[in-house]
């Protein structure tokens, strides 16, 4: 009975995606329907030019994202993708990649003698797809899962609105909808599903564009300053960067293994 239930569930979900979102449906594929029924293996994907990985990371390099307007091409590129509705009230506000000062991104990093540059620079924040995600444990119905090549995603479907997720995060990279984010997309992206009101949403590394041998949206827009890869492969580039650079991560200290790296 209880499995039953599941794999109902696993085709409701399926169903009320859509046919068009193809990749989508690719990149958040099962495998089967035990207790990891949500999670989805690269080796698995159903396109042959998908990018696999052991471990996704994410490296910034700050030097050449100084101003805000640096940031806006990436962080629209995410938004105009994902559907990531504009709404101008904080309090309802939703986001995936944004910028924050040095002081909120990296708290008990900060010292009198920092650069100025360093102290008023905007930096891009978004979700770490940690090795070690607080999020996931906390979620009681797996709507927050970890793949086997380390992304965390969301299956809006399971996500019942509690929370315990956002709680959870250490970094505050996680959106609640408080409003139907529906009515405040001004151009749909047919291809990637909306959400409702009262589910969280998060980055998910453009899992569907891995899915179909793409780089992340947010990478292809940042002309060279964001570079993504498997990090356990000695050969890609981007484990090339993280051997020649001094790089930072937020708050590491709390054990969770964030995979987003800041060259500083």
């Amino acid at each position: 009975m209880k499995s039953s239930r599941r794999n109902f569930l696993k085709i409701a979900g399926v169903s009320a995606v859509g046919l068009s979102a193809k990749p989508v449906l690719d990149a958040f594929a099962t495998a089967d329907a035990d207790e990891h029924a949500a999670t989805a293996t690269p080796e698995k994907a159903s396109n042959k030019k998908a990018l696999t990985g052991k471990r996704w990371a994410l490296v910034i390099n700050t030097h050449k994202l100084q101003t805000k307007e640096a940031l806006e091409p990436i962080i629209e590129a995410c938004n105009k993708l994902h559907n990531v509705p504009h709404i101008e009230n904080e309090r309802w506000e939703i986001k995936w990649i944004w910028g924050e000062e040095f002081k909120h991104a990296f708290p008990g990093k900060e010292d009198t003698f920092l650069p100025e540059h360093v102290k008023h620079n905007p930096f891009l924040v978004l979700c770490n797809h940690c090795e070690n995600p607080p999020c996931v444990r906390a979620c009681p119905t797996k709507a927050t899962f970890q793949r086997d090549d380390g992304i965390v995603l969301m299956d809006f479907h399971r996500c019942i609105g509690c929370r315990f997720c956002m709680a959870a995060c250490p970094y505050g990279s996680r959106s609640f909808n408080f409003r139907d984010p529906r009515q405040f997309i001004t151009e749909q992206n047919p291809d990637f599903p909306t959400r409702s009101k009262g589910v969280v949403e998060k980055c998910n590394f453009c899992a569907e564009r891995l899915a179909v041998g793409k780089q992340p949206a947010c990478v292809e827009a940042s002309g060279g300053a964001l570079i993504f890869g498997n990090v356990d492969d000695p050969a890609s580039e981007v484990r090339k960067v993280l051997n020649k650079n001094f790089t930072i991560r937020r708050k590491q200290g709390l054990g969770t293994g964030p995979m987003v790296f800041y060259i500083v």
